[in-house]
């Protein structure tokens, strides 16, 4: 594969695959300590986001800097190489669903959440993700699975609870 006009190789070390991620799951699932879970949940979000191999991770920084800027389509060709040269890198394949859903692409970036969450399961971002793109499919209930898999994941999560407090009283169902 060809990307910014240098011949990529075809393996990638995903990150996703870390030993040591298990420890940080572990600290979500069973502290109460904020500062705990909040440094636990950012070195999850860096461990997903580095690569081993720098030429990928340049890649990830420079499609991350271009959805920060808004250059969507720029950015959407970035993730597009990156998860053609480095397809087990979950994260990669988690920023196209971000830049789809952005740009309204909702199909699409429901199949990048389903091969993110086929890589990294417990991405509760990507869970998160699919919750918030089945809200703007109008389908609450499908919204409601996904939010809720991603508390299972990640109780703790920031807001994620106020969201599946309101969809399940919309929904009449009883609360958490």
């Amino acid at each position: 594969m060809i990307a910014f006009g240098l011949v990529w190789p075809l393996a990638a070390g995903a990150d996703q695959k870390d030993p040591d991620l298990d420890k940080l799951f572990a600290v979500l699932q069973t502290s109460d300590d904020p500062s705990a879970l909040s440094n636990a949940h950012g070195e999850i979000w860096q461990r997903w986001t580095n690569n081993d191999d720098q030429d990928y991770f340049a890649l990830m920084q420079h499609g991350v800097e271009l959805m920060e800027r808004r250059r969507l389509d720029e950015a959407l060709k970035v993730f597009d190489d990156l998860v053609d040269i480095a397809p087990n890198y979950a994260e990669a394949w988690n920023k196209r669903a971000t830049v789809h859903f952005l740009l309204g692409n909702l199909a699409d970036s429901i199949a990048d959440v389903d091969v993110t969450l086929k890589l990294e399961p417990r991405h509760f971002g990507a869970l998160s993700g699919l919750g918030q793109i089945e809200l703007q499919r109008g389908q609450p209930e499908a919204a409601l699975d996904a939010f809720e898999a991603a508390l299972q994941v990640h109780p703790h999560l920031p807001g994620t609870r106020g969201i599946i407090e309101r969809l399940r009283r919309d929904l009449g169902r009883n609360s958490l």
